[in-house]
């Protein structure tokens, strides 16, 4: 166990590590060029987790862009840039986490003229050049997750099989993913940054984690769980979830964005009490309490008061 270790990469996959080898008992610093770490998240996502690291003595340096490294009177060091003033980073080892680029060599994809790049080039079926080869997980992209590697292989198994008969087009609408740091981060569709960016219209619904008897038994009342929807309607556009087991609660939404399920039957389904899964409940309680029926309810009320005399 390298004693100080120098993490490039602020991405999921180095921050994950960030983290793993500063509880294994390394001195740990974690440098990433861009102005903040997990910078596909929105800001308060990333501000969560920065603060979790910190708070582990891990020290996190954004903004920096690595230069080179040298050893100086027989010790490592890496240079880095930081507006425009070089600073120097000691350490014993150091661990590269700036992406992956597929595997692609020795298959016979280019003597068969197969095009592969960062991937293996293949049609909405999964098939290359060759409509009897397929290609299907991080070879053929375009995301590299466990899950979605399965979810390709049944394309890609279903069409060998049935092609030239009956073929599936893969689906990629719906693709969650988790990055699996304390506090975890999770997320399906869009989130803020990212319908912002598209000009998407949307309205948020948040519940803070810090509010629900589960997590604040578990002595994890940390996080939040933050939902787009429509404006105006109950149809999820995206869900942000940042906490304890972040990855399992996103399952509900994952269903009910695949299905057209909307908030009002969520909240509409009874959820064990006391179980993190409430949040998702009660999430949909803060969008429905936003969407309270003004006249309805006014209605309602001079009726009952009509009673009452």
């Amino acid at each position: 166990m390298p004693q100080r270790l120098v993490v490039l990469g602020g991405g999921p996959i180095g921050s994950e590590l960030t983290q793993t080898f500063a509880r294994l008992g390394a001195q740990v610093t974690q440098v990433e060029m861009a102005p903040r770490i997990l910078i596909r998240e929105d800001p308060e996502v990333s501000a969560l987790v920065t603060q979790r690291f910190q708070q582990e003595g891990i020290q996190v340096l954004v903004n920096h862009k690595a230069q080179q490294f040298r050893i100086e009177k027989g010790e490592k060091m890496l240079i880095a840039d930081h507006q425009g003033q070089a600073v120097r980073i000691p350490f014993d080892a150091v661990l590269v986490a700036v992406g992956r680029v597929a595997n692609t060599r020795g298959y016979g994809l280019e003597a068969l003229g197969i095009p592969a790049a960062r991937t293996i080039e293949t049609n909405a079926y999964l098939q290359t050049l060759y409509p009897n080869i397929y290609a299907a997980g991080d070879v053929a992209g375009p995301y590299q997750f466990t899950h979605t590697a399965a979810h390709q292989a049944w394309y890609a198994a279903v069409n060998a099989l049935f092609d030239p008969l009956k073929k599936f087009r893969a689906d990629y609408s719906v693709i969650p993913w988790a990055t699996f740091v304390d506090p975890e981060v999770a997320r399906v569709g869009l989130n803020e940054q990212d319908a912002q960016e598209r000009k998407v219209p949307y309205e948020v619904s948040i519940y803070g984690l810090d509010d629900l008897d589960r997590a604040i038994a578990d002595g994890e009342a940390h996080g939040f769980i933050k939902v787009l929807t429509v404006p105006g309607k109950d149809r999820i556009l995206g869900v942000t979830i940042v906490g304890e087991h972040a990855g399992d609660l996103l399952a509900e939404y994952v269903l009910a964005m695949r299905h057209g399920i909307g908030l009002n039957k969520i909240l509409g389904t009874i959820h064990i009490y006391p179980t993190l899964a409430e949040a998702n409940k009660y999430v949909a309680g803060v969008w429905k309490k936003a969407h309270a029926p003004e006249q309805l309810l006014a209605w309602v009320e001079r009726f009952h008061a009509w009673r009452r005399h």
